[in-house]
């Protein structure tokens, strides 16, 4: 029986030893930049690269804990700061690929994963040993010579410790460790279970009379999706945004309209296999749980203590303050859509679905603007030359596209970034086709490196944009709609912040979640601008620069649909606020009935559902945004204030202007409080009065 253990455990030590060799995940990559090898990746790789990874993190916070010198910020602080360098290298190709080309073997390994992973980060976390010698560097800094950086990273490292229970009893330790790993799983479940609920509805049309109203383009792309799924000559529409939105948009059949939106919001909510009712309730309980056990009352207390919100009351006071003018435009644009509907024989009241399709005749009505007239002027390739015009005219940058490098999908492109002076800056790939069922839906920007320091030499940053928009089908290209360039724009805005970042500390490299969306709305500014718009909004097949008179008709038009655009967005706000300031759960937690409540209290239209319903709002309970979907319209005073700047000197690409915010905001994000940068940057707080303005509310 020793004999035959032995040889097991020879036999895994060998297989681990020729993983480890032959994985190209543990291996130095060498390649263009430090890219991931991803072509080089397989699923069966991941495994045992994290929990090297992992192995390999526990020895570097082992021997901190095990030094013998008095805790100082060299043998304590900096080690502990540059810990886990490998797990990050693996865990950032590994988020990119569950996100971008998910899989069964991907989402199989995410759910063995996950409980290792919260298991591995609670034992750091909930050290005793590590945490007495961070405590007794915070303690003494005072009087320790620490310049600013060194200090904040002190401070941060040490909240961060506080935050994940260090000075809890050890039977609350334990209790936290257990609730941390059920939080974690219960997210990675509800992810998984919105992919494959949103992939599984499929809208299959056979007869052309159903099409009245798209267009060419969008009736292509159906045909092309149907034609993939082994259907040629039918047509298929599914629920990821490009293919839903044009469809409810234009579709004349009012029906089908229905019946696809109907899909669309019961998501989650179909008591199958993948509804997330149960998950979202339990996941509620714990959040509530683990914010009790940290001696909060309710867990919007516990995740707005480190946002520059800090408090429940001033998240509620920002929304009431648009909600009631919001609602108002909302009603006001409803009056316009009925008046249209009644004119065009529609009886009753309209209804949620056919909100799109009577706004875009309203619109039409109004200004004389129709999507399909803007579509040819914004081809892809064209709106992200203007992206990088845009970039250069503010900080100077440059963009060339680089050949020959790994890319994490084949239909990605990759960029190098340089400063004026030729200076590397970083690489910036994008991802920006949607692909059902492997893709996971709206559009992000992640890295595959953050920008850090080592040795006193800054390693650049890899960066990804990704997006969900609709590919070329036959020899037309990807033509994008207003929101998508505007979407474009937004993500390119987070990028250029993981460029331009230019921190010392891996610890100071994090930005508060409502600081977060400054650096990306603000670039939404610049998108329709009619100087900006010159450099790139060309018609695909003559290269004409788009004429004036629709510059004038999308600029008058823009802030017409604000009302809708602002509600939908605040009652998911007020929703994800409303589970997360629950002081006790009650018994039988009725989701559908709570969302109706706390919505219709507030006096929510029927027409307009929530951006997103309980049952699929991932960024709450997928995680990232939970007690925070707030953070966009927060983000937004601080945009719409900033972009003023700009435009009270009379020029929108004002160098003065442009440097200040790239020094004191972009470059410096999280290395002091957001507000103390923003004022360094602004000379005063924002208004909320240039918002308002913007929306036309």
């Amino acid at each position: 029986m020793r004999k035959s253990l032995l040889t097991i455990v020879g036999a895994i030590a060998l297989f681990m030893t020729y993983s480890c060799e032959s994985n190209p995940l543990l291996k130095e990559w060498d390649t263009p930049f430090g890219i991931p090898p991803f072509e080089e990746v397989r699923p069966e790789h991941y495994m045992p690269a994290f929990l090297k990874a992992m192995d390999e993190h526990k020895a570097e916070i082992d021997a901190i804990v095990n030094c013998k010198e008095e805790p100082n910020f060299e043998n304590t602080i900096l080690p502990y700061d540059k810990a886990g360098s490998l797990y990050s290298k693996v865990a950032v190709v590994f988020s990119s690929e569950s996100g971008v080309n998910s899989s069964d073997a991907i989402m199989a390994i995410s759910r063995e994963l996950s409980p290792i992973q919260s298991a591995h980060f609670s034992e750091i976390s909930l050290n005793d040993a590590l945490f007495q010698r961070i405590k007794a560097v915070y303690d003494k800094r005072e009087s320790l010579g620490l310049d600013k950086d060194q200090m904040r990273l002190v401070e941060e490292i040490y909240k961060g410790f506080e935050r994940s229970g260090a000075n809890l009893s050890a039977d609350k330790k334990a209790e936290l460790k257990e609730v941390n790993a059920e939080i974690s799983a219960l997210q990675l479940a509800f992810g998984q279970n919105l992919l494959k609920e949103t992939a599984a509805y499929k809208l299959v049309i056979d007869n052309e009379k159903d099409l009245a109203g798209l267009s060419e383009a969008q009736i292509a792309e159906a045909a092309s999706r149907a034609k993939a799924a082994g259907m040629e000559g039918k047509w298929i529409f599914g629920l990821d945004n490009p293919s839903i939105m044009p469809f409810l948009q234009n579709a004349d059949n009012a029906e089908l309209r229905e019946q696809m939106l109907n899909a669309y919001l019961m998501r989650g909510n179909n008591n199958n296999e993948n509804d997330s009712k149960a998950t979202i309730v339990k996941l509620v309980e714990l959040r509530l749980k683990k914010a009790q056990i940290m001696g909060c009352k309710n867990y919007a207390e516990y995740a707005l203590d480190t946002r520059m919100a800090k408090t429940e009351e001033a998240v509620f006071d920002l929304l009431d303050q648009i909600w009631k003018p919001a609602l108002k435009a909302a009603k006001n644009e409803l009056k316009d859509m009925t008046q249209i509907a009644k004119k065009e024989g529609h009886k009753g009241e309209l209804k949620a679905s056919d909100w799109r399709y009577y706004f875009e005749k309203a619109k039409v009505s109004k200004f004389n603007l129709t999507e399909d007239e803007l579509r040819p002027y914004f081809k892809l390739e064209n709106v992200r030359e203007g992206i990088f015009y845009v970039a250069n005219q503010l900080y100077g940058i440059t963009f060339t596209q680089l050949e020959n490098v790994p890319l994490p999908h084949p239909e990605a492109v990759a960029f190098e970034c340089k400063e004026a002076d030729g200076t590397h800056l970083g690489v910036i790939f994008f991802d920006m086709f949607a692909r059902p069922g492997q893709k996971r839906g709206g559009a992000w920007c992640g890295g595959f490196r953050e920008q850090v320091y080592e040795n006193g030499v800054r390693v650049a940053p890899l960066v990804t944009v990704v997006g969900n928009f609709t590919r070329p089908v036959g020899d037309q290209p990807a033509l994008l709609s207003p929101d998508e360039v505007e979407t474009y724009f937004h993500e390119c805005g987070h990028a250029l912040q993981s460029l331009l970042q230019d921190v010392k500390y891996d610890g100071l490299t994090g930005i508060t979640r409502d600081f977060v969306e400054l650096p990306s709305q603000i670039m939404e500014h610049w998108a329709f601008n009619p100087q900006v718009l010159n450099v790139y909004a060309k018609h695909y097949q003559t290269g004409e620069i788009i004429p004036a008179e629709l510059v004038e008709k999308l600029d008058k038009s823009g802030k017409y649909g604000q009302g809708f655009a602002t509600v939908e967005y605040l009652a998911a706000s007020y929703l994800d606020m409303d589970y997360h300031v629950l002081t006790e759960i009650p018994e039988n937690l009725d989701l559908v009935a709570f969302e109706a409540k706390v919505l219709g209290d507030r006096g929510l239209i029927s027409q307009i559902p929530p951006r997103y319903r309980t049952t699929y709002f991932n960024h709450t309970f997928g995680g990232g945004y939970t007690a925070g979907y707030y953070s966009y319209i927060w983000a937004e005073v601080l945009d719409a204030d900033a972009y003023q700047a700009f435009v009270e000197t009379g020029d929108i690409f004002n160098k003065e202007v442009a440097s200040k915010f790239r020094y004191e905001v972009l470059a410096r994000a999280g290395e002091d409080e957001a507000m103390t940068l923003y004022v360094n940057f602004r000379g005063k707080q924002p208004g909320i009065q240039p918002l308002l303005n913007n929306r036309g509310l």
